[in-house]
């Protein structure tokens, strides 16, 4: 990518926030343009969609070519994203389960759990229809042979929307797909994920509608909101600068004790899988190895048990609005990673893209339909697999800062059969392109 015209990660941040600052501001107007806007377009797909514009024009870039004193041409890149989602994620998922109801969230039922497993089996389907379908019309885009055979490469797709990067990375060390062609997969996986993102973020601001039309019973999120909130209301208090403190060294002193434990166990298991002789069950456990799953877990379950305590009170101080902060700059950092242009690149792996997550879209609307399931679990049970711990708990609190745990519960359990699932997916897509 060529060089925008800001690199600094101080500028690019403050070109984040004002963006942030611009959404809230222009959310908060009570008349004319802007309150018609916002009933169509809610405010956190604005906050992923303008640093989208930014990037697309040239302004900011995730990362991007340079040319060093001696003339040699070096890759850089900004750290915004790995610092939002190594350190603010984990603290905001701290902050917003300090109050959580775990009784109310097994209250939920089945229909979690139902729509999370549909997102599954839309991903392993979708693929090889996608393949049989774009065969049809263009047979090159999904030929290939050998170590280049297309096939090979969409695993990799796979294994991230399953699971996630940790479950990608094992996709492609068990198919050896050519790693001078996997940039082009990893460019399908981001275009596509990050606009399927993007509508689900749209539907949120018609989830009435949407559950009207799905015949879904929400009372049960609404029982876990409305406990939440007369919670909320009645610890409330003007936070002072001591309640601030402690927040903060409640969130950043459980993400800086998950990165020191993540550290080890992630090394632990890593040579424990190593030593398994099956090639198969090595690559199938490989997420153990992964830093970021035992940093989101860790994290997650020592805010759950904080939940038992005291230390739950400091919803009254604010805890979850001050993790929607931290959310809300994730959003844009993710936005940042979105280069509109990029969709001309290469049409045909696009439409291979377009048409899986369709796949996955239907299914999850069908069984939704089906079951009556709210928009709720849709977005979160499909979120939880595409977009993984990352994104999950982003889509989950834009309908309740008490919903984030949901999302991420459900996307380190796609970690965990993420592997598995590609894997059977890739069987079916290899049978599709050779057949």
């Amino acid at each position: 990518m060529t060089e925008p015209i800001f690199t600094n990660d101080a500028i690019v941040l403050g070109v984040l926030m004002i963006s942030l600052g611009f959404v809230f501001y222009t959310e908060n107007i009570k008349s004319g343009f802007w309150q018609k806007f916002y009933k169509i377009v809610p405010g956190l797909f604005m906050a992923y969609f303008i640093p989208a514009l930014f990037t697309t024009f040239g302004v900011i870039s995730p990362e991007w070519e340079t040319t060093n004193a001696v003339g040699e041409t070096v890759s850089k890149s900004s750290q915004l994203y790995y610092v939002s989602s190594r350190f603010l994620l984990p603290a905001a998922l701290v902050l917003m389960t300090l109050s959580i109801d775990l009784k109310a969230i097994f209250n939920l039922g089945s229909k979690a759990l139902i729509m999370f497993f549909t997102g599954t089996v839309g991903i392993i389907i979708g693929g090889p229809i996608a393949i049989l379908l774009i065969s049809i019309f263009s047979p090159e885009t999904v030929g290939g042979a050998d170590f280049d055979a297309v096939w090979r490469g969409l695993s990799t797709l796979a294994g991230s929307w399953i699971g996630g990067g940790a479950n990608q990375t094992a996709m492609l060390e068990i198919y050896q797909y050519n790693p001078q062609k996997y940039g082009g997969m990893v460019f399908v996986d981001i275009v596509i994920a990050n606009i399927w993102m993007a509508i689900l973020l749209i539907g949120i601001g018609k989830k009435d509608k949407i559950n009207k039309w799905l015949g879904a019973d929400t009372s049960a999120i609404e029982e876990l909101k409305e406990k939440v909130s007369k919670f909320s209301q009645k610890v409330k208090r003007n936070p002072s600068l001591t309640d601030l403190m402690i927040m903060l060294g409640i969130a950043f002193g459980t993400v800086g004790f998950g990165h020191f434990t993540a550290a080890y166990l992630s090394s632990f298991f890593n040579d424990l899988v190593v030593s398994i002789e099956s090639e198969t069950w090595r690559n199938i456990f490989t997420f153990l190895g992964s830093s970021f799953f035992w940093l989101i877990s860790i994290s997650t379950i020592i805010a759950i048990i904080l939940s038992f305590t005291k230390a739950k009170n400091y919803e009254g101080a604010g805890a979850s609005k001050l993790g929607s902060v931290f959310i809300y700059i994730l959003v844009a950092t993710i936005g940042m990673k979105m280069d509109l242009a990029m969709i001309f690149d290469n049409l045909g792996l696009i439409a291979i893209g377009v048409v899986w997550m369709t796949i996955h879209a239907g299914l999850l609307i069908m069984v939704a339909k089906l079951i009556k399931a709210p928009y709720f679990f849709l977005a979160v049970g499909s979120q939880a697999n595409v977009g993984g711990a990352a994104s999950a708990p982003i889509v989950a609190q834009a309908f309740h800062p008490s919903l984030a745990t949901v999302g991420v519960l459900l996307a380190v359990f796609g970690y965990a059969i993420g592997t598995v699932g590609a894997i059977l997916c890739t069987i079916l897509m290899e049978i599709s392109a050779t057949s």
